[in-house]
Parts: structure tokens; sequence; C-alpha cells
């Protein structure tokens, strides 16, 4: 949103939530939470209820590597027009529709089946539908911006979280309770029969504004069939390859690569060594990261013209990965546009590295169940109401002071779990602290999913927006491997008399068998134990400052060059 767009009113910003896109972003938003969380998450219930091992069940999370992948084939979901559902119901709608169709006869197949005696089709069938989820999200974000202007970004972004968080509810109880009572195959038939609400939604879904630039690749090229299927054959591995590695450094998991090395001749064994290593969460990002890198750069030699000698396929890949990255750099300029993709990087970066927070809440002595009640439900209405904080703040300072507010979120409201570590279990104190997390976090994501569709061009949405989504989980995970191995080197340095024993007095109170087991495992004291963890919370809070300088480097140009563009065209 331009800094002299529209303003809502309070009431107007509650008036724009009657509207219809955003009852069917609502609907859309529960359409993409569906199949991923079947998949993703319940299947490995039913799995292990037909008694599967716990490593055939792990493999199925390859069917939500598309998830992380999506970005390779947007420029499809950008350009290519779908013949017959094109014209009924334009580019956007006609990939949802056709993906959803196709979610819901891979659910429905998966109903009729029986893991226990045909995994490797079940797999298939999981991995076609994880497929299908991950296209159906590109075309759902690209429709979302297009369908209406900035002024409405904030409340669109809202809409399909709620939807989002929705679906965790319908597709993570909803199949238990029905595959308890009824058993899996009806569950996931019901399941299958939900999709018709994401078919109405998209049929309802008004039609996007879209304005696709041409393809110019073939202009003075001779067509040379022959020669281009080799150069296709050649690109299209390429691409596979980058994508194989990228996605298995993304999602942690080592699973393809251990398949296409077993047909080179390598040992079960030999799999199994290289699994644990590429897989461990302290250890494994120093080899998922490079293999992402690695994809990365096999991807981008997949576009590269074939040295003198210009051909039509290069063409073509060049203009379709390419374009959509040249008209980013466009409009921002080579160096405001590296700032605003660091700044996508690092935006949520204090939030990535809590993934050690089951753990942290064990180790204070709640229960499991207290922390299912507090995190999981309570905490899902709490980043819902801060979704909705996000949303109400665009409408209201527009989307760049929005994206500034969002960023100081994350890190300052991590100062709360330094507090709440010297509570011990108390169940009030884990109530304050996931509220104000989980607010504070729901305007940051909000705040973020708003700046990110605000950098998107017409015609480029679905390539461009299928990027930066992706983009910003990849310095998380190198962070977030090592957040144990800080804590517990904390706890050790705070034993031993430290720097971080500064924190060790705010712990002198710890309630009675607070942190004892931790500090057990660590061989520290509870009361080191609990230093190390305000340290790392310190330390959550100090890599944000990183994305807080960046983002009011950003908003500074930004907002600059925009006001330089209108007084040149005023």
């Amino acid at each position: 949103m331009s800094e002299d767009a529209k303003r809502l009113t309070t009431w107007e910003f509650v008036k724009s939530l009657r509207d219809r896109r955003v009852a069917v972003m609502l609907l859309l938003g529960l359409a993409a939470g569906l199949p991923y969380f079947l998949i993703f998450d319940t299947l490995s219930a039913w799995l292990r209820e037909s008694e599967l091992s716990l490593t055939s069940i792990s493999a199925f999370a390859l069917a939500t590597l598309s998830y992380s992948l999506k970005f390779v084939w947007a420029p499809l979901v950008d350009r290519l027009k779908l013949p017959g559902l094109h014209g009924l119901l334009g580019q956007r709608r006609s990939w949802m529709f056709l993906m959803q169709g196709l979610i819901m006869l891979g659910l429905w197949a998966i109903s009729a089946s029986d893991p226990g005696a045909n995994l490797g089709m079940v797999a298939l069938l999981a991995v076609l539908v994880g497929f299908c989820g991950a296209t159906q999200d590109i075309a759902i974000d690209a429709w979302r911006i297009e369908v209406v202007d900035e002024t409405f970004y904030g409340t669109m972004a809202a809409a399909y979280q709620w939807g989002f968080r929705l679906a965790m509810i319908v597709a993570g109880a909803l199949p238990l309770v029905l595959a308890d009572a009824y058993g899996w195959n009806l569950s996931y038939a019901v399941m299958a029969a939900c999709m018709v609400i994401a078919l109405g939604a998209t049929v309802l879904a008004p039609r996007e504004g879209y304005n696709r630039p041409p393809m110019r690749f073939a202009e003075g090229m001779v067509a040379r069939p022959a020669l281009e299927v080799i150069e296709w054959t050649g690109r299209g591995l390429l691409i596979l390859g980058g994508a194989l590695l990228a996605g298995s450094g993304l999602s942690s998991n080592a699973t393809f690569l251990n398949l296409l090395a077993g047909v080179f001749g390598q040992s079960a064994a030999q799999a199994e060594a290289f699994k644990a290593i590429w897989e461990s969460r302290e250890t494994g990002i120093f080899l998922q990261f490079p293999a992402v890198v690695t994809g990365l750069g096999l991807l981008a030699l997949a576009c590269v013209p074939l040295p003198g000698a210009p051909t039509r396929p290069g063409a073509y890949l060049r203009q379709a990965y390419g374009a959509p990255l040249g008209d980013f750099f466009g409009r921002f300029g080579g160096q405001l546009g590296l700032l605003i993709l660091a700044l996508i990087c690092l935006y949520r970066l204090s939030d990535f590295v809590l993934n050690i927070m089951n753990p942290f809440y064990q180790d204070l002595g709640f229960t499991l169940t207290q922390i299912a009640e507090v995190r999981k439900v309570y905490g899902v209405v709490a980043s819902m109401a801060g979704i909705a904080a996000g949303a109400w703040l665009v409408s209201r300072l527009g989307i760049i002071r929005t994206m500034v507010v969002g960023v100081f979120a994350s890190p300052v409201s991590n100062l709360v779990f330094i507090w709440l570590a010297t509570q011990g279990a108390s169940v009030p104190a884990l109530y304050a602290a996931i509220t104000i997390d989980n607010f504070a976090t729901g305007i940051a994501g909000t705040a973020l999913i708003v700046y990110m569709s605000s950098l998107t061009a017409s015609g480029f949405t679905a390539t461009q927006y299928a990027l930066f989504s992706s983009l910003y989980a990849i310095i998380g995970k190198i962070f977030a491997s090592q957040s144990g191995r800080i804590i517990e080197g904390s706890a050790r340095l705070a034993e031993d008399g430290g720097f971080t024993a500064v924190f060790r007095p705010m712990f002198a109170g710890l309630p009675e068998g607070s942190l004892a087991k931790g500090a057990e495992i660590a061989g520290v004291t509870p009361v080191s134990l609990g230093a190390g963890y305000a340290a790392f919370f310190t330390y959550s809070v100090v890599i944000g400052t990183a994305a807080v300088v960046l983002a009011f480097m950003v908003a500074r140009r930004q907002t600059a060059e925009t006001q330089a563009r209108a007084d040149a065209a005023g």
C-alpha cells in the first residue's frame, strides 16, 4: 500500500470483513490447510495404527516436499492457460478448481486403500495430494493478491490465516474422532467430501484482475525439434536434480537422496548412516544448507542460454524464471531489491529459533495435557486475535508502517519467556506468556504476508510470491538447528561462572522441582539451566535486531523511492 493510499477507519475495517471476497478467502484458507494437515500430520496416526515402522512413517514427510519447492513450477501457474477451465473461471480460479478436484480424488483414493497391504500406493497418492495442495496454494496466493487492491491486503491475509487455522482443527481432530468411531477409511472419505466446500468457494469467488506479459522467446529463432527434445531433457534433469537437492535440504529429509544413491550401489547400512547425519537437528544443517544453495544453483543453470547459440528452450526458461526476478529488481533496483530479500529472510528469525519450546515447557514441569490445552488450543485463539490486529494495523497505518511494527513484535515478545522461566510450572504464567507471544506472532505473520504481497507485480504474482515465501525459511533453519546447543552451552558456561552466570540470580527462588529433570540431563544445576534458557531467549531477541535495522533501512528507502516516482509522475 503506498503511503498516500486510502486508510480505513476502524468501522470501515470491521465492515470490510463482510465482503464476499473475505468469506471466500476464509474458505480457501481452509481448503489450503486440509490437504497439508491430512498428509503431513493426521495420516501418520493411520499409518502407526496399521503397525508401520516409524521409519516408514517419517518417509511420508516427503509428501509435503512440494510445499518447499512450489516456486519451481509457479511460472506454469502464472502463464499456462488450462483448456476449457480458463474460459469459464479465469487464470487463478481454473488452477484452484483443477487442483481441488485432484485433491478430492486423491483423498478419496486414500480412503479406499489399506496402508498395511499397499503402502507404496498410499505413498504415491499422498505425494499427489501434496503436489496438488502446493499448486493450489500458488494459485490461492495469487488470487488473494490480485482480486483486491492494497487497501484490503491485510483483511484478505487475515481471512486466509483464520481459514488455515480452522483447517488445523478440522483436519487434525475430526478425522481422529471419525476414525475412532467408524474407521480410517470412512474418516478420509469424509475429508475428501469436505473439499466440495473448496470447489464451491472457487466457483463463487470473483474473477481476479490479471495481466499476463507476453512471451516472446521464439522471436528470430529457428525451431529445431529434434535438438530441442535433447536440450529440454538435459535442462529438465538439471531442474529435477536441483529441486530434489533443494527440497531435501529444506525438508531435512534424506529419503530421495538415499533412493538415488541406492541405484548406484549404496548399502542399507550406508543409507542409514547418511540419513542420521543428514537429518540430525544440530549438525544436519551443515549438509542441508549447501544442498539448498547447490540445488538453487542447478535451477539457475538450467535457465542459462547455451554459449554462442541461443535456443528456444533456453530463451523460454530464461523468461519464465528470469522475467519475474527481472521485474522485481527493475522496480526496486539492485541494492534495495537485495535489502528487501534479506529482510524477508530475517523477518521471522526470532520465531524460527524457538524450536525447543515443548522441551522448555516440559523442563519447567508442565504436563503434556497442560501444554496441549494452553499452547495448542488457547494459543490458536490468541494467534487469531493477533492476526486480526495485524490486519487492522494494515488498514490504519499502511503496509510499510505495519511491516516496521511487525518486525518488533517477535523479538520483543520473546522476552516474556525469560520471565516464564523464573515462574516454574505456573499455569496462569503460561497463559500470560502464550497470550503475549501468539498475539505478537499473529501481528508479525500478517505484516510479513501483506508486505510480501505488496512486492509482487501483476502477471508474475504466483512466481514472485512463491519465491518470497520459500526464502524466509532458509536462514531460519540454520539458526534453529543450533538452539539446543546454545541453551546447554550457556547453562554449562553459567555453571562454570562464565558471562551467562549473570542470569543465575534470577532463578534463586525457582519452585521446587522446576528445571530439575532437564538440568540432570544437561549435567548442570537447575539454576544454571535457567540461566541457559534466559541467555537463549536474550539471544533470540538480539538476532531479531538485524531484521529491525533492515526494516528501517528498507522502509526509509522504499518510501523515498515511491514518493520520488509519484512526484515524477505528477
